[in-house]
């Protein structure tokens, strides 16, 4: 989307009691005062959480009924893009700990359609921040301290799309028939005599197979920034869709949310990426046999929808050397994901200290 230079408000939630600014109490599905602990129930939506149409979207995309102009700064460091609420301060990227210079500016992006709430509350992610810390093997030293002075716990959403689709896929390839035939050989046996056996050999034959199968696709879900590594992110999954309600800002009050840098295009050809496999594994029971060869494949994609959703993660981002690393918490379920540093020093003490073990144990042995 195109950037903006006009201001849009955000919403703010005043404390009835104290007038300081109410922020998301995570499993309480209420606001609350961090100071005086005044609560403030967030109603419940009774809408219904809308698939967008994928074509429509694009056809209509000067029309700005489906985006909303955000506050946004990015990280000269990592490249990360956050968005700031008017309740909270920022210094240094959530994603890497890096002091930030870049100033704030509207941007323009496409409105959350969708949230899931945090279920875990800041003191429990600190409890399993530090039992993951405690837990680490050849951790260099003052890594707790270093961890805890740089990065702390920050609550984050995650920006996520989702895809619906229908599929129709033609093929063509073959499918293997196995058979098995009676194959007579010599050996040597143990005496050195030459042996007569027989053994079954298997054989494949291959016939032209070709057809159509149809797939229906819910929830397809990509991630939408690119400031997490894929392969930690995508180890906080499961993540529990059916929970999401419908976006409100409340949900936001005292957290922070990543900008999409992904957008919904790119989004929808990684989502073929995941579809395509699945449907090759339709196509693939489709062939039958006992073997499958997929030649070619052509899939049509019809009745496209999308979601833009956001998805709660706790992230510690903390330096250490000239490296940064990353600890992450799935704020529904409390899975845990991590980088970590290994301290070459430790791991150099252990192995001399194990060679030197088995030296004495050797000596020992020989008396």
């Amino acid at each position: 989307m195109s950037e903006q230079t006009s201001h849009t408000a955000i919403k703010e939630f005043p404390c009835g009691s104290c007038g300081a600014k109410l922020e998301f109490s995570p499993g309480a599905a209420s606001l609350k005062c961090p100071y005086c602990s005044f609560e403030n129930k967030i109603p419940q939506s009774a809408d219904e959480i809308k698939e967008l149409d994928f074509y429509e979207y694009f056809a209509r995309a000067t029309e700005q009924g489906d985006s909303q102009e955000v506050q946004t700064v990015k990280c000269q460091s990592c490249g990360a893009t956050s968005t700031l609420q008017p309740n909270i301060s920022m210094s240094h990227c959530p994603f890497c700990g890096t002091q930030l210079q870049a100033k704030a500016k509207a941007t323009r992006l496409i409105k959350p359609g969708a949230i899931l709430p945090f279920k875990i509350p800041k003191n429990k992610a600190l409890g399993l921040f530090r039992d993951w810390l405690g837990s680490l093997w050849f951790a260099p030293n003052g890594l707790k301290e270093q961890a805890a002075k740089d990065g702390g716990i920050k609550g984050m959403y995650i920006p996520y799309w989702t895809f619906d689709a229908k599929s129709t896929t033609w093929y063509d390839g073959e499918r293997g028939e196995d058979y098995y035939e009676t194959e007579n050989f010599t050996e040597t046996d143990r005496d050195g005599d030459s042996v007569q056996r027989s053994r079954q050999v298997r054989h494949t034959r291959w016939y032209h197979a070709s057809g159509t199968v149809w797939q229906n696709f819910d929830d397809i879900i990509v991630q939408a920034g690119r400031s997490l590594p894929p392969q930690i992110v995508d180890e906080l999954e499961p993540w529990n869709l059916k929970a999401l309600v419908p976006y409100q800002d409340a949900y936001m009050s005292g957290f922070q949310a990543e900008a999409y840098q992904v957008d919904l295009g790119d989004g929808f050809e990684r989502a073929k990426h995941e579809m395509d496999e699945a449907i090759r594994e339709t196509v693939k029971k489709d062939i039958g046999g006992d073997q499958q060869q997929i030649h070619t494949v052509r899939t049509q994609f019809d009745d496209i929808t999308f979601k833009h959703i956001l998805l709660p993660v706790w992230i510690s981002a903390y330096k250490y050397g000239d490296k940064s690393y990353r600890f992450l918490i799935n704020g529904d379920t409390g899975e845990v994901q991590g980088e970590r540093p290994w301290s070459v020093a430790k791991i150099g003490l252990t192995i001399v200290g194990a060679i030197i073990l088995l030296i004495l144990i050797a000596m020992v042995l020989k008396k």
